[in-house]
């Protein structure tokens, strides 16, 4: 059985009731907020586990309702999948830059809507709080970690300048300085840091890192995230160092540096 509490915000009450209809067919516990200050007073009282959050909503709108949560100690590490009308990438990029998951766009196929909510479930029961916090690492990294090459004992994984601290989350950039990551974003670094020089397709990182089946979820999905951390750490974003991008392939991780 499914215990998972989901919460769903949003004002169109036929979508809520759709949603709901369809989670709760799936033994899923749900709870309906119609505008986005009603949503974070029911978040803050009872917890989700997941929020499936609308964008366009009167007074207080999904992208507001997002940046609360993150900024929130109880919220920070809730996952948030919004199902929004708005279909621009530019929009996916505020959405995801204020800490959302993952989006779906409306009008949306049900059966979709239910694989990504069981894989973002997944991801964040078999980590702690949503984060990888006692994570395996890789054979090649571990050996690195003993002569003190890419990771120190204090759970610091290092290429050249760049550090993810694995207890705290915090990214450090020799560009941008030092800041706190995202969930879902310190689960994408950590997994392409444990594998530098590793190209990574989409596909395969929706696979990897989302825990999506395979034809599953947005590549766009993707390619935003990882827009957003060149954002946050390269010099120039245009002509990133760090993350790289192999054309034709993917993304790489450049474990050269330094």
């Amino acid at each position: 059985m499914n215990t998972a509490n989901i919460l769903i915000i949003d004002d169109d009450e036929i979508v809520a009731k759709t949603v709901e209809r369809c989670l709760r067919g799936n033994e899923y516990k749900v709870q309906i907020a119609n505008t986005g200050v009603a949503g974070l007073r029911a978040a803050r009282r009872k917890v989700p586990d997941l929020v499936i959050l609308d964008v366009i909503m009167p007074g207080m709108d999904g992208y507001t309702v997002c940046k609360e949560m993150r900024e929130d100690a109880q919220l920070k590490d809730v996952p948030v999948l919004f199902l929004t009308a708005k279909v621009k990438v530019e929009d996916a990029i505020v959405g995801l830059s204020v800490g959302a998951d993952d989006y779906l766009r409306k009008p949306f196929n049900v059966d979709e809507l239910l694989l990504r909510v069981k894989a973002i479930l997944r991801r964040t029961k078999s980590s702690s709080n949503g984060v990888t916090v006692d994570a395996k690492l890789p054979p090649e990294v571990e050996i690195k970690f003993a002569q003190g090459e890419q990771a120190d004992s204090d759970g610091i994984i290092r290429i050249g300048d760049y550090l993810l601290d694995t207890h705290t989350y915090m990214f450090t950039s020799p560009h941008k300085g030092k800041f706190r990551l995202t969930p879902v974003q310190y689960s994408l670094l950590y997994h392409m840091m444990t594998h530098p020089n590793k190209i990574f397709s989409p596909s395969l990182l929706l696979e990897e890192v989302w825990d999506y089946p395979a034809d599953t979820g947005s590549t766009d999905l993707v390619r935003v995230h990882i827009k957003n951390l060149r954002e946050s750490i390269e010099a120039d974003p245009k002509n990133p160092v760090f993350i790289k991008t192999i054309q034709g392939y993917g993304y790489s991780i450049n474990g050269g540096m330094g």
